[in-house]
């Protein structure tokens, strides 16, 4: 065993952490969700959201380089200043309440804004400081409580039609920044233990090869096609970890 898993859950949760870092290579986004939704059926959430939250720290960094010059940064200060007022209610709920009872009221509320979206559903004062501020908010909290930050982000940008490009940048910046907050609040509610430390450096490797190639895969692709794939994605990792959270109620 090690870091008090068996080598067979290891080597699955490597396969399943490679895949959810090509998708976040590509998109920006949907690395910890798809990999708690994966993962925590065989690793308790407790210890799981920490873990990916370290990981893709160092995953987010590898990408700076190639998105420096898109980030919005005017979006950004106003989406971290909501975000870090909201966090520490999310870490909170993430120590006090039930996790099944979490995923299921986030997953919903993701399930049903992207299927607005893709009905049509337009913000009508996405571009004013109180939406920018509100959106960072509900990410906070989001990503406090389940690590899951980047999706109602993602909802927000493209319920405005952002440009593809400067979208991806602004969240890439944005989860690094929002991540690494949340680990030093998740290590002072003791959430950060020897093992969540050895579990991450175990699965750096294949997130980061993962993370590199869909990076590349971005790079070749046409940028009209990044908001049906990110509605897509969004429907789908939203969906099965619903369906997942209501089975084990």
């Amino acid at each position: 065993m090690i870091a008090g898993l068996e080598l067979s859950v290891l080597m699955l949760s490597a396969v399943a952490l490679f895949a959810a870092a090509f998708v976040r290579g590509y998109s920006g986004f949907g690395f910890t969700a798809m990999a708690v939704v994966t993962l925590s059926i065989i690793i308790p959430p407790s210890t799981i959201v920490p873990v990916i939250l370290l990981i893709e720290i160092v995953a987010g960094m590898s990408l700076l380089p190639s998105v420096w010059q898109r980030v919005d940064w005017r979006q950004l200060r106003w989406i971290l200043f909501g975000a870090v007022l909201a966090t520490p209610v999310g870490v909170m709920m993430l120590s006090e309440l039930s996790g099944q009872v979490m995923r299921v009221v986030i997953s919903s509320v993701i399930l049903m804004a992207a299927c607005a979206i893709w009905l049509g559903f337009r913000a009508r004062k996405g571009e004013s400081a109180t939406s920018i501020v509100s959106a960072g908010v509900v990410s906070g909290a989001m990503n406090g409580a389940s690590g899951v930050g980047g999706l109602p982000l993602v909802v927000f940008f493209l319920s405005r039609d952002e440009n593809p490009g400067t979208a991806r940048a602004t969240l890439i910046c944005f989860l690094i920044v929002l991540d690494i907050y949340t680990c030093s609040l998740a290590t002072l509610e003791g959430l950060i233990t020897s093992e969540v430390l050895q579990l991450a450096v175990l699965f750096l490797i294949p997130v980061t090869l993962g993370t590199m190639l869909g990076n590349q895969q971005f790079l070749r692709s046409p940028q009209k096609s990044f908001r049906r794939v990110a509605l897509v994605m969004l429907m789908l990792i939203s969906g099965g970890g619903l369906t997942r959270a209501l089975i084990s109620l």
